[in-house]
């Protein structure tokens, strides 16, 4: 059997902003994704097969609860990617889960993305072949097939922009509430925002991307990070607003990521992460310290 272990990244939004309602119910949005060094693990051991053999096993602190049964996303991935290869496997994956459910962190789309990435590799098929097909199975999910840690996303989140900044110097902590937030719950809550305040928000995006493309620190752009779903969270999920009112009371400039339930702030450094971390976490939350791209994570 061949083999390969990968990194499934967690995300966070820089910047997300609704920009109107589909027809079929889904809704438009501008966002910026970041990839951090907090990531699942998952080991692929794939061959060809005559009939088809798919296990997983799930391991890890934040196993619990998931399923390992046909309905995972990660084992929905191995059939995308059987049917449009046309190809039929025996595959085993374990999938150490270092990300949180239901966190607004995208590990679930980052863990399908990262196996159709694997399997690529494995068996020399080109990713970006698989960018619609992954975008059937949750609309972050073609995100994991790019390489790039920073990138724009519009549409419902499929279509991507990378944006080239490759050597980011800050850092940021991820504060996760113990507590999922259901996402379809979210965007029942929402109310559409007006078009002049959805231009004024596009024209902010622009700027926060210019900002990163320069390397100007955080404290020149931060007050550019926005999340409008806060507005469908916050008042609703008591835990993300006290955590973000944590943030908020250290001087931190807090964010929720996606849907929620994580808040994060960016750092300058590691060194001053490592100390809001340790503040944080004596509040009683679970705290990730974390860079973008790369892969190292700091699990305080």
């Amino acid at each position: 059997m061949a083999h390969i272990c990968l990194r499934a990244p967690a995300k966070v939004n820089l910047f997300l902003e609704i920009t109107g309602k589909r027809p079929d119910g889904y809704h438009d949005l501008a966002t910026l994704f970041a990839k951090t060094s907090l990531a699942d693990i998952l080991t692929l051991d794939a061959e060809p097969a005559q009939q088809e053999e798919l296990s997983l096993v799930l391991d890890g602190p934040h196993s619990g609860g998931l399923s390992a049964e046909q309905d995972n996303l990660a084992l929905r991935a191995v059939r995308i990617f059987e049917k449009h290869f046309n190809m039929t496997l025996r595959i085993h994956i374990r999938l150490t889960k270092n990300i949180p459910f239901g966190a607004g962190l995208g590990g679930g789309s980052s863990d399908a993305g990262t196996v159709l990435l694997g399997l690529c590799h494995l068996f020399g098929k080109p990713p970006q072949e698989l960018l619609s097909d992954a975008a059937r199975l949750g609309a972050d999910v073609p995100l994991f097939l790019y390489p790039d840690t920073f990138l724009k996303g519009e549409g419902i989140g499929e279509r991507l922009t990378p944006i080239p900044l490759h050597t980011p110097s800050f850092w940021a902590v991820l504060a996760y509430p113990d507590e999922a937030v259901p996402t379809k719950g979210v965007f029942q809550r929402l109310r559409l925002p007006d078009r002049q305040s959805v231009l004024t928000r596009l024209s902010n995006l622009d700027k926060l991307i210019q900002c990163l493309c320069q390397g100007l620190p955080p404290t020149q752009w931060q007050n550019l990070l926005f999340n409008r779903l806060e507005e469908a969270v916050l008042p609703y999920i008591g835990s993300v607003r006290k955590t973000k009112e944590d943030f908020s009371a250290l001087g931190a400039v807090p964010l929720m990521s996606g849907s929620g339930s994580t808040v994060f702030a960016v750092t300058p450094d590691r060194q001053l992460a490592e100390d809001l971390a340790g503040r944080i976490k004596q509040k009683g939350r679970k705290v990730f310290t974390v860079r973008f791209g790369g892969n190292q994570d700091e699990n305080n």
